[in-house]
């Protein structure tokens, strides 16, 4: 079962059929969809990414779980943050988020992916947490940098995006350098 996590300001947990309109709005914005490999291009896109990611099995080995990232006061959904599990044997887990351009700049995102972390390595005892992020998206990187993730490669033209050649960034952090 997916947890409900709760920091200082946010919530943490999986989208719901009644968050399509707003996640469809924000992943909907070029300023978003630029550095994503998925964008909706109608509502009924958001529902159904909804229902594939955030309504099945939390923790099956080479599934993603779409978690939403609300505001606490008013349980406004601003982001999501996906947690892919990889195989079980090898206990890694990959995460990616989200936020709305509205609400970028705040440090949501921040304590959205530390929350998450703390909750990957110290509840679920995986041993590694990757990230792939577009070079061009110097705020993700920065923010991956940030929380103690290390840059392992940089795969040039390595992903066909929205009909060109991307290159892809892998950042990870390991349990002991996340307990340290």
């Amino acid at each position: 079962m997916p947890p409900r996590l709760q920091t200082d300001r946010l919530i943490l947990r999986p989208l719901a059929i009644e968050d399509s309109d707003a996640l469809f709005n924000y992943r909907s914005d070029e300023r978003v969809f630029q550095y994503q490999s998925w964008r909706p291009v109608e509502r009924i896109e958001a529902e159904r990414f909804i229902q594939a990611f955030s309504q099945g099995d939390f923790g099956r080995a080479n599934t993603w779980f779409q978690f939403g990232i609300y505001i606490q006061q008013t349980l406004e959904l601003i982001g999501d943050l996906g947690l892919h599990f990889q195989d079980e044997k090898h206990q890694t887990v990959e995460i990616g988020f989200t936020i709305a351009p509205a609400f970028q700049r705040r440090g949501y995102a921040y304590e959205a992916v530390r929350e998450i972390l703390q909750y990957v390595f110290e509840i679920l005892g995986k041993h590694r947490v990757t990230a792939s992020v577009d070079p061009r998206n110097i705020a993700s990187s920065s923010l991956l940098e940030k929380i103690g993730m290390r840059k392992e490669a940089h795969f040039r033209e390595s992903l066909w995006c929205f009909g060109e050649w991307v290159d892809d960034v892998v950042y990870a952090i390991l349990r002991d350098e996340w307990t340290s």
